[in-house]
């Protein structure tokens, strides 16, 4: 029982979880955001493509 007190008074670990969660959470907008913007951004790399082959 002691040990269940002890690891509940803890908050070393508290941070630990919460980088882990904040960065699921990033890593999910980050992943919405490309997905919902992914025609626009085919479109600029077609466009960069298409001048840098038309350039020289």
């Amino acid at each position: 029982m002691e040990l269940i007190k002890a690891l509940w008074k803890d908050e070393q670990g508290a941070s630990m979880a919460e980088y882990a969660l904040l960065m699921a959470l990033i890593a999910v907008a980050t992943i919405g955001a490309i997905t919902a913007l992914r025609d626009q951004i085919i479109s600029i790399f077609n466009d960069a493509t298409t001048t840098l082959s038309t350039a020289s």
